[in-house]
């Protein structure tokens, strides 16, 4: 095999979890960049519509469905139903996720289960689910989205933190388990991303001053930026991809350089 061709998802299947916009769509769109067709799904058909329109829009014809990732018989059926409409997944990316800012003693245990049952229990009952076609395969790739919140700990976000510092160590349990079956289960931990969501907190101040949470990410990174979208596509295609085959069990945080900084002297 030619050096490039291992990078290449040419044939390959991807599904993407909640990937209508965001994170998920930037991965998306480097999959079919490189070769692979897409299946995304969201919570309701106004999300599934938005993301096929653009993916359309940026030239991609992508398969999308309308499923909750944390309801187990549905995710059984959709994945029969992609299956049989698109063809056996040898990639799963876990992006559908949640995050609830609230400081611990104030949040509900309700509103602790619902971060954990979309951040954790989701990527479970999907991985549960392509693992059985992957085995008969002989091959398949599995990408959680973790955080760097799967290493550390901030304000308001005990939930969220919990979560993916679980599925940091489910990530690990699938590479144990089904490793043999060469299956390769890795996650990547984006730092904080440049997106839509983000950007009240990147607007500068009527001083002309940056946003004082603008103000601390650069002041943590030692890239001195945020991350954007495309920071992430090249470390997913390389662990969707023939390339990372001896690679499993690994968590590759994009974040700039955060979790390796202690940061500036005062």
């Amino acid at each position: 095999m030619a050096f490039e061709q291992k990078f290449s998802l040419k044939g390959k299947i991807a599904w993407v979890t909640g990937a209508s916009y965001g994170i998920g769509f930037a991965i998306a769109q480097a999959y079919a960049q490189a070769g692979a067709t897409i299946v995304f799904n969201d919570i309701n058909q106004e999300l599934v519509d938005k993301g096929v329109k653009a993916y359309k829009e940026a030239g991609i014809t992508a398969h999308g469905y309308v499923c909750d990732v944390t309801d187990e018989a549905a995710i059984t059926a959709l994945v029969a139903r992609i299956e049989k409409e698109v063809g056996v997944i040898d990639i799963l990316v876990n992006n559908a996720g949640i995050i609830k800012r609230i400081p611990m003693t104030e949040m509900s245990a309700a509103d602790f289960r619902k971060v954990v049952d979309i951040d954790l229990n989701a990527p479970f009952i999907t991985s549960k689910a392509v693992i059985p076609s992957m085995i008969k395969k002989g091959h398949g790739k599995i990408i959680n989205i973790c955080s760097m919140m799967s290493e550390l700990g901030r304000e308001t976000v005990s939930a969220y933190a919990a979560a993916k510092g679980g599925l940091k160590m489910l990530t690990r349990n699938i590479c144990s388990e089904y490793g043999k079956y060469n299956i390769q289960c890795n996650g990547i931990g984006p730092g904080y991303i440049a997106t839509p969501q983000t950007a009240p907190l990147r607007e500068r101040q009527a001083d002309g001053s940056r946003h004082p949470f603008d103000s601390f990410i650069i002041a943590k990174t030692p890239a001195e930026r945020w991350g954007t979208p495309d920071d992430l596509a090249g470390p997913a295609v390389f662990l969707a991809s023939d390339a990372s085959d001896f690679v499993n069990g690994h968590i590759l945080y994009v974040d700039g350089g955060i979790l390796a900084y202690i940061g500036k002297q005062p």
